[in-house]
């Protein structure tokens, strides 16, 4: 499992977001405060609040956290 902050600021981000997640064969959870979402759901993101960063976990292989990792690169929060 990797776990790693991104800030999505816009629809085509999101977008993005879920078409890179919906392309690997584990689960992307997308953490908001208490709240908890599907990465893969374009629903779920908009269901959360997205003016902060927010916090993701891929359920994977350390090579598909890689693969995902660069995947959304420009959103990661350093």
């Amino acid at each position: 499992m990797s776990s790693f902050p991104v800030q999505l600021t816009s629809v085509s981000d999101i977008k993005a977001f879920v078409d890179a997640a919906s392309r690997l064969d584990c689960d992307v959870d997308v953490i908001c405060g208490r709240y908890l979402v599907n990465g893969k759901s374009i629903m779920g993101l908009f269901s959360i609040d997205l003016s902060e960063p927010i916090r993701v976990e891929v359920h994977g292989s350390q090579a598909q956290c890689e693969l995902f990792q660069q995947a959304v690169e420009r959103f990661l929060v350093h």
